[in-house]
C-alpha cells in the first residue's frame, strides 16, 4: 500500500504538493517553520525508503535554527534537538521498531507527553502506541523523481498549521 492510500483524505483538511527538487522541499520546510503552532506539534512522515522524509526533517530543523550535525535516528529511535528559541525538538525513526514494549522502555511516552515538536518517521511501525499526530505528511516518488506530497491535518492544531501553509506564499 502506498503512503497516499494509508492517509485518509478529507478535502477541507488536506493539501497536496508536487516537489520537483530539493529546493521545493526546503521552501516547504521554511514555510512550515514559521508557524507558532509547530512548537508543540506532532508530525508523522510517511513514504518509502528514499522518498525524502529525513531530507524534509533536516531542512525543517535548519529552518528552526538547529546548528551542527543532524543525523538520522534509525538506530537510536530518537535524536533530540533544540530550536533557536530554546524549545525542544525530537526526531523519531520507528523503522526498526519491533516491539511495543520498546515504547515504554525507551521513555518515548514521556517524550511524546512533554513539550516540544515531535517528528516521527515510519509511524506505522509503532501503530497502536503513538498518539494521534497533528499533521501527517506523506511523500511519494513518481517515475520522473518528482515528489507527490500530501499534508493532512488530524487535529485542531494541524488545521491551524494547514491554514498557515495555505496563506503563506512559497518563496
Amino acid at each position: 500500500m502506498s503512503c497516499h492510500e494509508s492517509i485518509p483524505k478529507t478535502v477541507e483538511h488536506c493539501l497536496q504538493y508536487s516537489w520537483g527538487s530539493e529546493a521545493d522541499t526546503a521552501a516547504f520546510a521554511q514555510r512550515l517553520s514559521r508557524a507558532p503552532q509547530l512548537r508543540d506539534a506532532t508530525v508523522e512522515l510517511r513514504g518509502d525508503l528514499g522518498a525524502g522524509k529525513t531530507t524534509l526533517v533536516r531542512h525543517l530543523l535548519r529552518a528552526l535554527g538547529v546548528a551542527g550535525r543532524i543525523k538520522s535516528p534509525t538506530y537510536a529511535l530518537v535524536e533530540p534537538y533544540q530550536a533557536s528559541g530554546g524549545w525542544p525538538i525530537f526526531h523519531f525513526d520507528f523503522y526498526r521498531f519491533g516491539d511495543p514494549r520498546e515504547w515504554a522502555d525507551a521513555g518515548l511516552r514521556d517524550l511524546y507527553a512533554g513539550p516540544g515538536l515531535k517528528l516521527a518517521e515510519w509511524p506505522e511501525q509503532a501503530a497502536g502506541v503513538l498518539p494521534a499526530p497533528d499533521l501527517a505528511i506523506c511523500i511519494g516518488v513518481g517515475a520522473d523523481e518528482r515528489r507527490g506530497v500530501t499534508v493532512q491535518a488530524r487535529t485542531a492544531r494541524g488545521r491551524a498549521l494547514l491554514q498557515m501553509l495555505e496563506s503563506t506564499p512559497a518563496t
